[in-house]
């Protein structure tokens, strides 16, 4: 089972953090990501959020670092993980703004890069960047047609609804002849975007027996990846049962990586716990 990071200390979800990560910094970050790499992780993740309401921020979080920044720092201090957006919001960006940035770091890392990309939800976030939210998802769709067309490749074409270009270099950009481009969402639009722009879904707040359910009313191509999450944070230490059988009912749904939050009590124990779950990802 392949196992992916829902990387600590980046993001601040409300019930999901330990209390070490309040106090903890780059240097703890840095010690997870070389874990990580060495004990065979597949991905870290780093999400989006630009400004977030203070009244929003008590049930989404509040504490969001910067992807290109983050993932690039993790680049320097790997060698085989990859860097994943998760997600990156489509719409707050030019798609050539994305194949240039991304496509840099994704030359710098040496092919690591994979795009999570989601259309976004939040209506105060999309104004305060003058972006459009009422036809988010047809900008998306836009975007997306205009990124697959642009990643990998020094010139480039592109005539659509909402972006227009024509021959027009980019360079540096991304060396993966085909840069996984992951989507996001939790509702059957989501699943059928990603089926048609994407390599991979990455669902979020749905039951394992809904995600099997939708899985089941789709034709999954073989190399498409389903990167579910495994629920609740584990204690793979602690509780090394509890960890297989969340393991194994992620992969029983149609995971092909695992998306996994870890509990623990330091930096250094999160660490353990990363040694010990890549242990166990091997049995199932």
């Amino acid at each position: 089972m392949r196992l992916g990071l829902n990387s600590p200390l980046v993001t601040a979800f409300p019930g999901q953090n330990s209390p070490w990560e309040q106090s903890a910094g780059i240097e703890e970050f840095t010690a997870i990501a070389e874990a990580a790499d060495r004990f065979g992780y597949d991905h870290m993740t780093c999400s989006e959020h630009v400004a977030v309401p203070a009244e929003i921020a008590e049930q989404r979080g509040g504490t969001y670092w910067d992807p290109l920044v983050t993932l690039s720092w993790i680049a320097a201090r790997t060698t085989n993980i990859r860097l994943a957006t998760q997600i990156l919001v489509i719409g707050y960006h030019h798609p050539l703004e994305i194949a240039k940035r991304y496509g840099t770091l994704d030359m710098v890392s040496g092919g690591r890069v994979i795009l999570g990309l989601g259309v976004g939800s939040l209506e105060e976030e999309f104004n305060l960047l003058g972006a459009d939210f009422p036809q988010r998802g047809k900008v998306a769709n836009d975007s997306l047609e205009a990124l697959r067309g642009a990643l990998g490749k020094r010139e480039v074409s592109h005539d659509g609804p909402f972006f227009s270009y024509d021959n027009l270099v980019v360079e540096p950009h991304a060396v993966q002849e085909r840069l996984p481009l992951w989507l996001g969402g939790h509702t059957p639009v989501s699943l059928r975007r990603a089926l048609k722009y994407g390599d991979g879904w990455v669902p979020f707040g749905l039951p394992h027996d809904k995600l099997r359910e939708m899985l089941d009313g789709v034709e999954v191509p073989a190399e498409f990846d389903l990167v579910l999450g495994t629920g609740r944070p584990m204690r793979p230490v602690n509780d090394p049962d509890q960890a297989r059988r969340a393991l194994a009912r992620t992969k029983d749904a149609g995971a092909t990586i695992a998306n996994v939050h870890l509990a623990a009590d330091s930096a250094s124990d999160y660490v353990e716990q990363l040694e010990a779950l890549a242990a166990i990802a091997k049995e199932i």
